[in-house]
């Protein structure tokens, strides 16, 4: 019986899902709103800084920066 309200319940929410998909509309990302002025894109190298390297640093200084100012002592 388990086994039967588990499969309605994932056919339920996969039905549901699938509907919201189609009735969405798309995001029309192609039109251009008035006032919209992009900017320039970024290059592969800017990308990578931004979005890897930058977030990876930020969690290297904050890490080194408890680890340094760690006020817990082990006493052996």
């Amino acid at each position: 019986m388990d086994k039967k309200n588990a499969l309605r319940a994932g056919a339920l929410a996969a039905g549901t899902t699938l509907m919201m998909l189609l009735m969405s509309s798309p995001a029309l990302a192609l039109t251009r709103d008035d006032g919209d002025d992009p900017g320039p894109g970024l290059s592969i190298a800017e990308t990578l800084g931004l979005y890897v390297a930058a977030p990876l640093v930020i969690f290297g200084v904050i890490a080194g920066l408890v680890m340094v100012l760690d006020k817990s002592h082990k006493h052996v």
